[in-house]
């Protein structure tokens, strides 16, 4: 993990393998950010011309390389793009974006792997600024080389480098409280969202539901989370049908994990539950060829609670935190769920199955009904759900459902405050009457066209009630199938993470609405 400093140095006298400076898209051309008067003051003023001249206009993830200027201990000079000059004029006022910050700063991290130290000079008006760019550098920065030969027993992989070691952020000051606040928190959230990423990218092979489990509990035990673990023969004598539904096909067995984060000062708990398919097949209603070889991500939700839950106990928020994990792997065999069997639910409610390869639905609606005998303030599940939701939205923007308008726009407003783009849903209640079964209680499909909303509207009906809830479909940017962009890497991107911990802290100032 790169280490991450505040400095208070001179850019010039700074030993560093590399000094990194913000240049943003003005009217006229590129435009040298703030945090970057004496790199600029080198060049006799004229960097902006300079690096016009090799072609950079400050768009977003742009990055140019130059010489350093004489006199510089740094060889090389990363100015990277923020994207549009902020307007001075505007109702905000001057400033760079968090997200440009955090986007830039990732795409420099990157470019650098192989480094040892790189000193980041990009615009610092504040902690908020000094978090988004140490979560850029730790994001930017994440390899997952676990499976990859190495050479002597090194760190560098072989036909790779290894992630820059050090970031030095200019500007930062070390004895401020508030910046150092601010970066204790980005090291906090970033290794913990970048620990959720490597069991994203773990093969199924080695992350199986006991062995997730036994991650969660080794994290428990270190920062004191209570964690319980439901076995195969506990979840078959507490009822849980929907779990053991999706499991039995498979030789690995399925698990609940329940991990608990209490603050002796807290007065609000917070539940969230994450779909845990460590691998899914499909089931009987197998997966069409080409659609197979990325489902170990299928665990992504799972992996977005716990690290949230770990980061929430690390920050020590006052607030209660239960995360419920819902492990399982979906597997045809002969012992596997069947299309038009009736599982009975922890609920007492029975679901026909008409799609296997609808599993994430019934592993959450066990978890949600657990979860809801806690009778916590609001419970936010986190699912690679729907296909359905990827037609939708994209890629790279993640579904937002409640059964409260209210707590819905909360959710959605703490992501996209973080830079998770994120977008609100509807739950049609026309859309219910296609889950109606002739033998049981509700399907776990329905109408095809809506899948995602249908999906979530199955999900509602094992919340338990008076409780506010909220779905994330995260279907689309859990799992980054395409090139790496900004701080997000290729693989696993611990889509929802920030989020959920952003939740945790509104709820812990009484601020979540």
């Amino acid at each position: 993990m790169t280490a991450l400093t505040l400095s208070t140095a001179a850019a010039p006298g700074l030993r560093a393998d590399a000094i990194v400076i913000g240049v943003a898209k003005g009217a006229k051309g590129p435009v040298v950010a703030p945090g970057a008067e004496a790199v600029d003051k080198a060049y006799d003023g004229k960097l902006a011309g300079v690096l016009g001249t090799l072609g950079a206009s400050g768009a977003e993830g742009e990055l140019t390389k130059l010489p350093a200027p004489a006199g510089f201990k740094a060889p090389i000079v990363v100015a990277v793009g923020l994207g549009a000059e902020p307007d001075a004029k505007s109702e905000e006022g001057e400033g760079y974006d968090a997200e440009a910050l955090r986007k830039a700063a990732g795409v420099a991290a990157r470019a650098l792997a192989g480094s040892k130290k790189a000193a980041f000079a990009l615009p610092v008006d504040g902690p908020g600024a000094i978090g988004a760019i140490g979560e850029g550098v730790l994001l930017g920065a994440y390899a997952f080389d676990a499976y990859k030969e190495t050479s002597n027993g090194s760190a560098k992989a072989k036909n790779g480098k290894a992630p820059l070691a050090e970031a030095a952020l200019l500007g930062g000051k070390p004895r401020d409280a508030a910046h150092k606040g601010a970066l204790a928190r980005a090291v906090t959230v970033g290794e913990e969202l970048n620990r959720a990423r490597d069991l994203i990218n773990t093969p199924p092979n080695d992350l199986d539901p006991e062995a997730f489990a036994a991650v969660a509990q080794a994290a428990a035990k270190e920062h004191g989370i209570k964690v319980q673990v439901l076995d195969e023969k506990a979840l078959a004598k507490g009822g849980y049908g929907g779990i053991l539904g999706v499991g039995v096909g498979s030789a690995a067995t399925p698990r609940l994990v329940k991990l608990s984060y209490t603050h002796p000062k807290a007065e609000k708990h917070l539940a969230f539950v994450g779909k845990g398919i460590t691998y899914d097949s499909g089931g009987i209603s197998l997966k069409p060829a080409g659609h197979n070889e990325t489902m170990k991500c299928d665990m992504s939700g799972a992996a977005a609670v716990f690290a949230a839950v770990v980061a929430a106990a690390r920050l020590g928020l006052e607030v209660r935190v239960t995360g419920w994990l819902a492990l399982a792997e979906n597997m045809p065999s002969g012992t596997a769920v069947r299309p038009g069997d009736v599982l009975r639910m922890y609920s007492g409610k029975t679901v026909e199955v008409l799609n296997t390869d609808a599993e994430g639905r019934l592993v959450l609606a066990d978890a949600l009904w657990a979860a809801s005998q806690d009778k916590p303030d609001a419970i936010v599940d986190v699912a690679t759900l729907t296909g359905a939701m990827m037609l939708a939205l994209g890629s790279r923007t993640f579904g937002v459902m409640s059964n409260d308008d209210a707590f819905r726009s909360t959710v959605h407003e703490a992501a996209e405050e973080v830079g998770e783009p994120a977008w609100p849903m509807p739950l049609p209640e026309h859309l219910r009457k296609g889950m109606e079964s002739q033998v049981a209680d509700i399907a776990n499909m329905g109408e095809r066209m809506g899948g995602g909303l249908v999906a979530g509207l199955f999900l509602r009906e094992f919340v338990g009630e008076g409780i506010t809830w909220a779905h994330l479909d995260i279907a689309g940017p859990a799992f980054n199938e395409g090139g790496p962009f900004g701080y997000t890497p290729k693989g696993g991107t611990g889509s929802a993470v920030r989020t959920l911990v952003r939740l945790a802290e509104l709820t812990a100032s009484g601020d979540l609405g």
